[in-house]
């Protein structure tokens, strides 16, 4: 079995590129590439460790058209004990449109796909009651793709993203039903997902607030607060909250950031490392150092 992943905001952060191109590329082009080289403590998505709560490296590709078009290519660390059988690679994607005023009232809609090259696992999407044995074995991906919407004023911002893809990162009844089902000590809330019948997690809800303070010209408070709605799964739902500060300098961006979520069913962000499970939902202070090019 495996627990239900969670999705990163990267979407978020291709419409959150301005629409208003720096004056040097304004002379040359009419549009901006920028590169970013991110090192973490703890590759966290909505409060949640994609890295088995170790650290991480991420790489961003973001392009922004002047028109007000964006786009993102990301690709970050993961860890191959939670995304199984996976090259340890996530892969986003992801393009949309800008429009309105950075200073004011700005508005954002895009699509992005989120892949695991090579990850799966193996689930029972059925369970006998006579007999007491799970069945209906299959593969899932963890693969997703998501529609988003965003409405912002200044440095308030908020955003829902739906599932268009058949799972959510592999929540399906085999992924979540059987994960409870492997790992609770009383099976009860098991059998009662297993009774609801087979389901895909298709049409989730996704929602996040956040909002970035100045308080110098090199630091930054940022806020966040968050929730998931899942399709056919409530077992899933949760929220998260984040305070973080970054600071620039000698051309790097440090930044530190208390993460918390509450979870409705823990065992669902749980991942096995052998024969001891773990936790990669708990509160944690994630560090890290980046550097745009």
């Amino acid at each position: 079995m495996t627990p239900i992943r969670l999705v990163p905001a990267a979407l978020a952060a291709a419409l959150a590129a301005t629409t208003t191109l720096p004056a040097h590329a304004q002379e040359t082009a009419s549009y901006a590439v920028t590169t970013d080289v991110k090192l973490t403590t703890d590759q966290r998505s909505r409060g949640v460790s994609d890295s088995f709560n170790r650290p991480g490296a991420k790489v961003s590709v973001q392009v922004a058209h002047e028109s007000g078009l964006v786009g993102l290519a990301e690709f970050a660390t993961v860890s191959r004990k939670q995304f199984l059988d996976g090259a340890g690679l996530g892969i986003t994607l992801a393009g949309g449109y800008r429009f309105g005023d950075p200073e004011g009232w700005h508005y954002g809609l895009g699509l992005a796909t989120e892949l695991f090259p090579g990850a799966k696992f193996q689930a029972p999407h059925s369970f006998n009651m006579e007999t007491g044995e799970p069945g209906d074995w299959r593969s899932t991906r963890y693969h997703s793709a998501f529609a988003v919407a965003e409405i912002g004023y200044g440095n308030l911002e908020a955003r829902v993203m739906n599932v268009i893809s058949k799972t959510y990162r592999g929540a399906n009844t085999g992924g979540v039903c059987g994960t409870m089902l492997s790992l609770m000590a009383d099976p009860t809330p098991a059998l009662a997902c297993y009774a609801r019948g087979d389901h895909n997690s298709r049409g989730s809800w996704l929602f996040d607030v956040g909002y970035k303070h100045a308080l110098n010209p090199t630091t930054t408070l940022h806020l966040h607060a968050g929730y998931q709605r899942i399709a056919n799964f409530k077992e899933a739902n949760f929220s998260d909250y984040s305070v973080g500060i970054t600071h620039k300098h000698w051309g790097f961006l440090w930044g530190a950031e208390w993460m918390t979520t509450r979870t409705r069913v823990r065992e669902l962000y749980v991942a096995m490392d052998g024969t001891r499970p773990r936790a990669t939902d708990n509160s944690r202070v994630v560090l890290s150092v980046s550097r745009s090019f």
